[in-house]
């Protein structure tokens, strides 16, 4: 079965007397390996409409994640390599692995530290209604911060 390629290409419509020193290229949607390596050595950035780790060619649309319906403008369909928010160590509220805005804040991963003591979570004052599982950068978490320092640096 022979697949047809889609290009979509973006181009700037609007009359201009000065002309663009990086013009717009086309994006091309792959659909099938064997088109790979062909647009790899030629294209720096190109679409896969398919996984290319999978078994079958058959075509794969994105999906949401976690059964989460998010109307996004941007959604990442893959990743490759190491994230520096899940897998190098991170302050909890930038923890990739338990986003802060939708998991419990003393949640934590491996990799999250506190953001006041700067020690590994969880820290002796991690839970509570003023737990530093809270803490994010705001004025008030800032000066606590400060203070923990300076109190940590005298003793």
């Amino acid at each position: 079965m022979e697949v047809m390629q889609e290009v979509i290409e973006i181009n700037d419509s609007s009359p201009s007397p000065v002309q663009n020193t990086s013009p717009l290229k086309p994006i091309f949607c792959l659909k099938n390996r064997e088109d790979i390596n062909k647009f790899e050595e030629k294209e720096d950035c190109f679409i896969l409409e398919f996984d290319p780790y999978s078994n079958s060619d058959v075509l794969k649309l994105p999906t949401t994640v976690n059964g989460d319906n998010v109307d996004a403008d941007l959604s990442v369909v893959y990743e490759k390599g190491q994230v520096a928010c899940r897998d190098y160590p991170h302050p909890r509220n930038t923890c990739a692995s338990f986003p802060f805005d939708k998991t419990p804040h003393d949640k934590h991963c491996e990799m999250c530290y506190c953001y006041i003591c700067d020690i590994s979570a969880p820290c002796l004052k991690w839970t509570g209604t003023v737990g530093h599982c809270h803490a994010f950068s705001n004025e008030a978490w800032d000066e606590e911060r400060r203070v923990t320092r300076q109190l940590t640096k005298t003793v």
